[in-house]
């Protein structure tokens, strides 16, 4: 089941996105779900055109746990040995925007980068899982933008500002609850052009390992996210921009590139 998050009329709800036009986006349509669906979605019944609500955010994440280096040659296109242990660093619930919504071009760097991901969203309260538990925290999974401000991001010893100022973690379109994360595509495009295209197969660490590391260390609420790492293929945006982040079985996630005003 696919669950986005949306405002209509002024008001915020969950709804399951359901299929009625053929494949054609202009038909999907959303049911409208009763209360917060993390403990089981119940439909009431009442749907609304997809195209007649603004997309929000699919969750509202405590925190965003990210994870670096997680694909050889990622680490390897950026100089870097892949890690010993998973690398992780913190994304503030405040990086956090949408489909549609837009990047903003921060004017403390001058080399932003996309990071197209697989995002893990966490569904029920959780700490020190063990591996054959993982499949019971997880809600779901959703496309994520690491928006990286590179150049920060070297010259800092600390990442906070460069991962995670304003508008830097689009996640979206909505949740699906119902997939094998071992092997997917995950693509990006910047103004209609592939830049980036791998498998989550080639992560260094899989989904339950990430799960497994990161509660260890902190309890995970419903809504919390981790980003499972970036394919090779990492470039920079400009204002104007439009990029894209898809994968198989989710969905697209598109954003446009803003110069902050």
């Amino acid at each position: 089941m696919r669950i986005a998050r949306f405002s209509i009329d002024g008001n915020v709800a969950f709804g399951a996105v359901e299929d009625a036009g053929g494949g054609d986006p202009a038909g999907l349509l959303l049911d409208i779900i009763k209360g917060v669906p993390y403990s089981g979605a119940q439909l009431s019944g009442t749907k609304v055109r997809l195209s007649e609500v603004r997309l929000l955010p699919p969750v509202l994440p405590s925190k965003v746990v990210a994870v670096g280096r997680n694909y050889a040659e990622h680490a390897a296109e950026l100089g870097n040995e892949v890690p010993e242990a998973a690398m992780t660093f913190f994304k503030p619930s405040t990086s956090v925007i949408g489909s549609g919504d837009p990047i903003v071009y921060p004017n403390f760097s001058d080399d932003v980068h996309y990071e197209a991901e697989l995002a893990v969203v966490i569904g029920t309260l959780c700490r020190e899982v063990p591996r054959e538990r993982v499949k019971d925290v997880v809600y779901g999974y959703t496309c994520a933008n690491d928006v990286t401000a590179r150049d920060l991001q070297k010259s800092e010893k600390q990442w906070a500002r460069a991962k995670g100022f304003d508008t830097s973690c689009p996640l979206g379109p909505w949740v699906e609850t119902e997939l094998d994360p071992s092997d997917l595509t995950v693509q990006c495009t910047v103004n209609g052009l592939q830049r980036q295209l791998g498998r989550t197969s080639e992560m260094i660490r899989t989904v339950e390992d990430l799960v497994v590391h990161v509660s260890e260390a902190m309890t995970l609420v419903p809504g919390d996210v981790i980003l499972t790492g970036t394919p090779a293929g990492v470039g920079p945006l400009s204002v104007g921009d439009e990029v894209a982040v898809t994968i198989e079985g989710i969905g697209t996630l598109t954003n446009k590139v803003i110069k902050r005003g």
